[in-house]
C-alpha cells in the first residue's frame, strides 16, 4: 500500500470516528479529535478497550485538579496540561469506540460521569486553595464552599442538558443507531428484569442511570411531547425525511451552545481565573454566562418543539 492510500484510508476512518459535524467543536475539530484519534489509533493497535482509556482519563484529570490547589502558576499550567491530556483521552474513548464497535451503555455513563471525577478535584481544591490564600475566605471559609456547591449543581445540570440536546440532534442526522439518546420507559423495564444478587452493579448504575434521564425529560417537557407525537405518528419505523431535515435545520444553530456548555468554553474561563490567580472568577463565570446561556438553549428547543409537535399534528409531515 502506498503511503498516499494509507493516508487516504486514514483520513477515513479519521471521519468515521466522529459523530457528526454538525455537533462538532471547531476547537475539538483541529485539537482534541487528531489528538484522540491518535490516542484511538495506538489503544486499537494495543488492544485497550475505550472502557479502559475513560478509567485512565478519571486518575488524570483528579490528578489535574490537585494541581490547582497550589498557588503557582506554573505549577496550575502542570495541571491545565493534565486536564487537556484527560480530555484527549476522553475523546479517544468514544473514537476509539466507534472504530472498535465497542459500544455499551456501561461505556456511556462511564464516559459520562468522568468529567464529574475531574471537576469535583478541581472544584474542592480550588476552595481549599482560597481558604488558605484569599484573606475574605480565609476570614469566611464557608463562602467559597456554598458558591462552590451551588456552581457545581449548575454545572452538572448545564452538562446534562447540553449532552441531551445533543443526543436528540443526533437521532434525526444519524437515526437510532447514531446516537446515544434514552427514554425512561425502557430503561425501566431493563432495570426490573436485573437481580439484586446476580447483577448487583449493572442494576445499581441503571437506577442513577434512569434518575438522570427522568431528571432530563422532565426538563424537557415540550421535546417530550414531540417525541410521543413522533411515536404516534411513525411508530418504531422510519421518521419522514422531510421532518428529519427541516428539525435538524432548526436544531443546528443550538449545537453552538451544547459545545460551550460542555468542556472547552469552561476551561477557557477556568485557566484564565487560574492565569490571574482568582480560581473564584471561574465559579461566578459558571453561575453567570453559563446558566444565562442554558436558559436560552433550553427556552429556544422547547419552542422548536412545540411547533414541530403543532405541524405533526397538523398532517403537515
Amino acid at each position: 500500500m502506498t503511503k498516499e492510500s494509507k493516508w487516504a484510508e486514514y483520513k477515513a476512518e479519521y471521519r468515521a470516528s466522529l459523530k457528526s459535524s454538525d455537533t462538532e467543536e471547531w476547537f475539538d475539530l483541529i485539537f482534541y479529535r487528531p489528538i484522540g484519534f491518535a490516542w484511538a489509533l495506538l489503544c486499537r493497535k494495543l488492544g485497550i478497550t475505550p472502557n479502559t482509556v475513560t478509567i485512565a482519563s478519571i486518575f488524570i484529570g483528579i490528578a489535574a485538579g490537585i494541581m490547582f490547589y497550589y498557588n503557582s502558576v506554573w505549577i496550575n499550567v502542570v495541571g491545565m496540561l493534565l486536564l487537556m491530556w484527560a480530555n484527549s483521552f476522553d475523546s479517544a474513548d468514544g473514537q476509539l469506540a466507534r472504530m472498535t464497535k465497542q459500544y455499551s451503555r456501561i461505556g456511556r455513563i462511564l464516559d459520562g460521569v468522568s468529567g464529574d471525577f475531574w471537576f469535583i478535584s478541581i472544584y474542592v481544591c480550588i476552595c481549599l486553595r482560597e481558604t488558605v490564600t484569599s484573606e475574605f475566605f480565609m476570614s469566611w471559609p464557608e463562602v467559597i464552599w456554598i458558591i462552590a456547591v451551588a456552581a457545581g449543581a449548575c454545572h452538572s445540570l448545564q452538562a446534562a442538558q447540553a449532552d441531551y440536546y445533543r443526543q436528540f440532534h443526533l437521532f434525526f442526522v444519524n437515526g437510532k443507531e447514531g446516537s446515544e439518546l434514552d427514554s425512561s420507559s425502557p430503561l425501566k423495564e431493563k432495570y426490573a428484569s436485573l437481580s439484586w444478587s446476580r447483577d448487583f452493579m449493572q442494576k445499581l448504575t441503571m437506577m442513577f442511570y434512569i434518575n438522570y434521564t427522568r431528571s432530563q425529560e422532565k426538563r424537557t417537557p415540550a421535546m417530550q411531547a414531540l417525541r410521543r407525537e413522533l411515536r404516534a405518528r411513525f411508530g418504531d419505523g422510519e421518521i419522514s425525511p422531510a421532518f428529519r431535515a427541516d428539525f435538524r435545520k432548526a436544531s443546528l444553530p443550538l449545537m453552538k451552545y451544547t459545545n460551550m456548555l460542555s468542556f472547552n468554553t469552561r476551561c477557557f474561563a477556568l485557566f484564565a481565573s487560574l492565569f490571574v490567580r482568582m480560581p473564584w472568577l471561574y465559579f461566578a463565570f459558571e453561575l453567570t454566562v453559563l446558566n444565562i446561556m442554558l436558559i436560552y438553549m433550553v427556552g429556544r428547543h422547547e419552542r422548536i418543539c412545540k411547533r414541530f409537535t403543532m405541524e405533526l399534528k397538523d398532517g403537515k409531515y
